[in-house]
C-alpha cells in the first residue's frame, strides 16, 4: 500500500480545535480511521476531530462539510467546525461571498461572515431551529417537552434535551468541576435513554447573565467548546426561564454569542475562528 501527503490546516473556534482538509485537492480515502490516528494529541496531529470541505451537491448550495470526532465516529454537524469553514473558503480564495451556503449532514446552514480588511473576524451561522423530540428510548413518562430526569452514577440527573441536528443533554448545576465533568459526561454519553449517544453540558448562569458551560463532546470526551452545545444551552436556559432568548455562552475556549430569534424560531450563533498552523501529513492512498 501506497502513501502520499495530505495537506491540512490546523483551526479552531474557541478552542474547539479540527483538521481541515479540502477533499477537492486531496481526498482522504478513510476519514474515519484518519481522525482517529490524527487526532490523538501524542502520536498524531492533535484535535478534536477531522473536517472535510468538499464542492457543494446541490445547484445554490456552495460547500459541503463532513466531520469527524476524535474516535472515528461522524458527527452530524459543528457549529464551530462550519464557522472555521467559512473563514478558511474566504480567506484561501476559494470564494468572494460573505453568505455561504453549506451543506452539512443536518441541513444546509447559512454563514454570514464579518469581513474587516480581508480578514473573517467573526462568523455568524444560522443554525435552524431546535428540536425537542427525545430519543426512542427516552422514558416519556419522565419527559415534559425537552426536560427529563436520568439516574446516572447513582444520583439522579435533571436536564432538557435539545437537538441541534446533533443531540444534547443540558444540566444546570453549581457544580462544573472537571471531576465531575469526566465522571458524569460518559454516563450520560452513553445512557440506554440516548442509543445513538449524545452530548452533555453541565451549565451555570452567572450573577452578570452569562451562562458557563462545560461539554462534553459525544465521541471526543472533554472539549474547549461545542457551538451546537452553546446552541442548545442557551436554548435550554430559555426553556426553563434561566435566561432570556440572547445569550453569552462563556466555554472553556472562549465565549460565543447565541440569538434564538422569536420571530424565525432559528438560532443563530456568532463568534470568531483562527487559524493555528497548516502542514501535510503522511496517509494511505
Amino acid at each position: 500500500m501506497t502513501q502520499r501527503l495530505i495537506k491540512f490546516t490546523k483551526m479552531h473556534g474557541a478552542g474547539n480545535d479540527y483538521i481541515y482538509v479540502d477533499t477537492r485537492l486531496c481526498p482522504v480515502a478513510r476519514p474515519a480511521e484518519a481522525s482517529r490516528l490524527w487526532s490523538d494529541r501524542h502520536k498524531g496531529i492533535g484535535a478534536d476531530g477531522l473536517v472535510l470541505i468538499g464542492a457543494a451537491r446541490e445547484r445554490g448550495d456552495d460547500f459541503s462539510m463532513r466531520i469527524f470526532n476524535a474516535d472515528g465516529s461522524e458527527a452530524m454537524m459543528c457549529g464551530n467546525a462550519s464557522r472555521c469553514v467559512g473563514k478558511y473558503v474566504y480567506e484561501k480564495g476559494l470564494t468572494r461571498k460573505t453568505e455561504i451556503r453549506l451543506e452539512t449532514l443536518s441541513g444546509v446552514k447559512t454563514l454570514g461572515l464579518h469581513v474587516e480588511g480581508g480578514a473573517v473576524t467573526s462568523v455568524t451561522v444560522d443554525m435552524l431551529a431546535p428540536r425537542f423530540e427525545t430519543p426512542a428510548q427516552y422514558d416519556p413518562r419522565q419527559c415534559r417537552g425537552g426536560e427529563g430526569r436520568l439516574e446516572a452514577g447513582g444520583e439522579e440527573v435533571e436536564g432538557t434535551f435539545v437537538s441541534m441536528g446533533n443531540p444534547h443533554f443540558v444540566v444546570f448545576t453549581d457544580d462544573l468541576a472537571d471531576g465531575r465533568l469526566r465522571s458524569l459526561g460518559p454516563l450520560l454519553e452513553n445512557h440506554p435513554a440516548f442509543p445513538s449517544r449524545c452530548n452533555i453540558e453541565l451549565a451555570r448562569v452567572e450573577e452578570d447573565g452569562r451562562i458557563r458551560c462545560r461539554v462534553w463532546e459525544r465521541g471526543s470526551g472533554v472539549t474547549q467548546a461545542c457551538g451546537t452545545g452553546a446552541c442548545a444551552t442557551a436554548v435550554a436556559a430559555a426553556l426553563t426561564g434561566r435566561a432570556g432568548r440572547t445569550s453569552d455562552i462563556v466555554m472553556d475556549g472562549g465565549t460565543l454569542s447565541v440569538n434564538w430569534d422569536e420571530a424565525t424560531g432559528h438560532v443563530y450563533l456568532t463568534g470568531g475562528a483562527d487559524f493555528v498552523y497548516e502542514g501535510e501529513i503522511a496517509a494511505d492512498s
